[in-house]
């Protein structure tokens, strides 16, 4: 015991270097969507994910938002657990039959003005998953689809882009509409 003590003591570490304190891009992305979020809403963006039927990998870029890397509550973005209270409603994966009715009634219960996000490649179309007895098909087949990401799964960065997109088009169709 003691010679693996006296080793680990003089030995490098085996891990990998951690990412850099802070990303900037990222940063600077979360700062633009708070923006363009209060200057829209009057108020930061809330969103709800809605489990459609995924796999989980874009579950997990989206939860690394939360992350300490990303972090994104600081910049007022925030998950909210009823779509109640939510603005976009972000859907993942292949809109099961089992799953059918509650992403409908998910859409439904969520107060306008909201936006549809379809995130990942399944969201769109089906992905591998489609032509499966279980599946009805992509999020567009069931609520409408106000912006989709692509990926399997996108990067975090990827989900903040797209948010920022979703924002500064609805923004830019307000200012000319």
């Amino acid at each position: 015991m003691r010679k693996l003590l006296f080793e680990s003591l003089l030995r490098k570490p085996l891990t990998e270097k951690g990412p850099a304190p802070s990303d900037a891009a990222a940063e600077e992305l979360a700062r633009a969507v708070d923006e363009a979020a209060r200057r829209r809403l009057g108020r930061s963006l809330s969103i709800r994910e809605v489990d459609a039927g995924s796999c989980n990998g874009c579950e997990l870029e989206i939860h690394a938002l939360n992350n300490a890397f990303y972090d994104i509550e600081r910049f007022g973005i925030r998950f909210v657990a009823s779509p109640r209270h939510a603005d976009v409603l972000l859907v993942t994966g292949p809109v099961t039959k089992n799953m059918r009715e509650a992403l409908e009634r998910t859409y439904a219960a969520t107060p306008a003005p909201k936006w549809v996000v379809a995130v990942g490649d399944c969201a769109r179309d089906g992905g591998c998953f489609a032509g499966s007895y279980a599946v009805t098909g992509g999020v567009s087949d069931v609520v409408p689809v106000d912006l989709h990401i692509p990926g399997c799964p996108p990067s975090p960065t990827r989900l903040l882009e797209g948010l920022l997109a979703l924002l500064q088009r609805v923004d830019g169709k307000r200012g000319t509409g």
